[in-house]
């Protein structure tokens, strides 16, 4: 099939809305559902990002994707009991892509509410279980089990998405776009991301473990089809929070940061014995979640409207309690899409726990960062390598 007909463009309004290949087929199929626009960026963007990401590290890699940025991506690393909890799998069975997939929705939970999928390796019955509960438009992989696609196909009534890449395309070297019925042509950004890249090492604390450099590669792949600026938290291969889409680099960082930042508290012992309901749903435990640890908490609690999720009126989260939690998260590593330009995103970045971090470098304040680096012990590689992605 060389055409695809879309339900509609960005919006309703934009009609008729078609996908087409100059040359060849198409190098996907839809198994079911009917994709619509932003589907189909959100999944050419996703799987190119999974497939690097396994490319890059050998293991199984997943992303969660909503409007062209990723809310999280990651590889497959075991889980932890904390984080089994804070994901809602206790007692799932739980697979390599599984994991992998459990670990990307984890990342933002909120921002992954409606997400679309990728998935780089076959989708078993185990992710089609965790994607059929989880409120999910779609999803693309390279091939899936006759049980996980028949799970998949119940979802939405019938109607939820489900595309089949084929794993060995690759598009043309130059790519073209229209804006204003003005056309655009570049090369392909095929730029290989590997450990090669971390070897510039320009601070003094040069000792890059093996662990550091698998999630530098994990933020930079995903920054690779993150729209810029953007920078990117990782811990134990998967992203904990992801700065999308900001014209200032130092709010990227304090965006990136503060998701991290929630990311970490979700996981404080207070959060973890709340008492909510038998009859809560998910997606208004994450809400009642992501309350409780804001600033609004007081306010919420004041007003009464716990009720609705707790079956008492739990203990608040104070500030001082918050500010000691996050000074305990360590080992995190940090990447960026461009250059930092000034210290001031170090300094931000050490306060949720960045030990490594991975940026162009090229700033003629470059001094000023690896001096902020330096401050902190923090090991800094300059990668040469810009990844605006727009």
């Amino acid at each position: 099939m060389k055409e695809l007909e879309l339900k509609y463009g960005c919006n309703p309004n934009q009609k008729p809305a078609k996908v087409s290949m100059k040359e060849g087929e198409l190098p996907f199929e839809v198994l079911n559902g009917r994709p619509g626009y932003i589907n189909l960026m959100d999944a050419f963007n996703s799987w190119q990002l999974v497939k690097e990401l396994k490319a890059a590290t050998g293991l199984p890699a997943a992303a969660s994707f909503k409007h062209v940025s990723p809310a999280g991506a990651a590889v497959s690393v075991p889980l932890d009991d904390t984080l089994k909890q804070i994901y809602f799998v206790e007692g799932v069975e739980l697979t390599p892509m599984s994991t992998a997939y459990i670990r990307a929705r984890g990342a933002d939970r909120m921002s992954s509410y409606g997400d679309f999928a990728a998935l780089s390796d076959e989708c078993d019955a185990a992710t089609a279980a965790y994607l059929k509960r989880e409120v999910s438009d779609g999803v693309i992989a390279p091939s899936y089990t006759e049980e996980a696609l028949e799970i998949l196909k119940t979802k939405k009534k019938g109607n939820y998405l489900v595309m089949k890449v084929d794993p060995d395309y690759e598009p043309p070297a130059q790519e073209t776009r229209e804006i204003f019925g003005i056309t655009f042509e570049q090369g392909h950004n095929n730029a290989a991301i590997n450990e090669e890249l971390l070897s510039n090492i320009p601070t003094a604390n040069k000792d890059l473990p093996d662990a550091a450099k698998r999630d530098l590669l994990v933020s930079l792949i995903t920054l690779k089809y993150t729209q810029s600026n953007s920078v990117c938290y990782v811990k134990d291969g998967q992203a904990i929070g992801i700065g999308a889409g900001q014209q200032s680099r130092i709010h990227c960082t304090r965006l990136a940061g503060n998701k991290a930042d929630i990311w970490w508290l979700r996981q404080n012992p207070k959060v973890l014995a709340l008492p909510f309901k038998e009859d809560i749903r998910r997606p208004d435990r994450d809400n009642a979640i992501d309350v409780y640890i804001s600033d609004e908490c007081d306010d919420v609690l004041r007003d009464g409207e716990w009720q609705r999720v707790f079956t008492e009126q739990p203990e608040p989260l104070t500030a001082e309690e918050k500010k000691a939690w996050i000074a305990q998260m360590k080992g995190v590593s940090l990447g960026s899409d461009a250059f930092f330009p000034f210290g001031d995103n170090i300094e931000r970045a050490h306060k949720s726990g960045v030990e490594y971090v991975a940026e162009a470098g090229g700033s003629i304040r470059d001094d000023n960062v690896i001096e902020t680096c330096d401050k902190y012990n923090i090991v800094m590689s300059f990668t040469g390598l810009r990844l605006f992605h727009h």
